[in-house]
């Protein structure tokens, strides 16, 4: 398990910035559920800006999900988490370790904990993990049209590396 922010005596009594999560693995239970909800998200997300129509999204989806995790839950490089406040599911993070640089796959934070810091407290926890096993840069992707997490991540000191665009005609 890991905690952010760090657990330390100087913390206790604090008024913190961003809510305290721990990252764990998930269950296999929670797997099965997450790699549902992961799916239907990737689908709405990618399913525009591919021309998909929404069945043709989730399917494309689920096969790009179940390639880059053909063991599941234990695939090597992978880790999907939970991430919680206290003993409450809050949210999750998958990042691969396979490259050089690793790469977040996705970030959920559960609808009803929207809007109270618990996506920055994640993403920090899962950028402190990856400083602890040796990496010093970390790598995602974001859709245009998703202002919210763009925000969390320039917030958070992420700068655009590449950029597709595209016009309608």
């Amino acid at each position: 398990m890991f905690w952010y922010p760090p657990r330390k005596p100087e913390d206790y009594g604090r008024q913190m910035t961003t809510p305290p999560v721990t990252l764990r693995p998930m269950t296999e239970t929670e797997f099965e559920v997450w790699r549902h909800r992961n799916a239907e998200s990737f689908a709405a997300g990618m399913g525009p800006t591919r021309g998909l129509s929404p069945e043709e999204a989730i399917e494309v989806a689920h096969r790009e999900v179940e390639k880059l995790l053909p063991d599941g839950r234990d695939t090597e490089n992978h880790v999907i988490w939970m991430a919680c406040d206290g003993d409450e599911p809050v949210g999750s993070l998958w990042i691969t370790t396979k490259p050089r640089i690793p790469f977040i796959y996705g970030l959920e934070v559960d609808e009803k904990h929207r809007g109270k810091g618990y996506g920055r407290s994640i993403m920090l926890a899962g950028e402190e993990e990856c400083r602890r096993r040796g990496h010093s840069q970390l790598d995602l992707n974001v859709f245009g049209n998703n202002t919210t997490a763009i925000n969390l991540y320039t917030s958070l000191g992420y700068t655009v590396t590449s950029q597709q665009m595209r016009k309608e005609l």
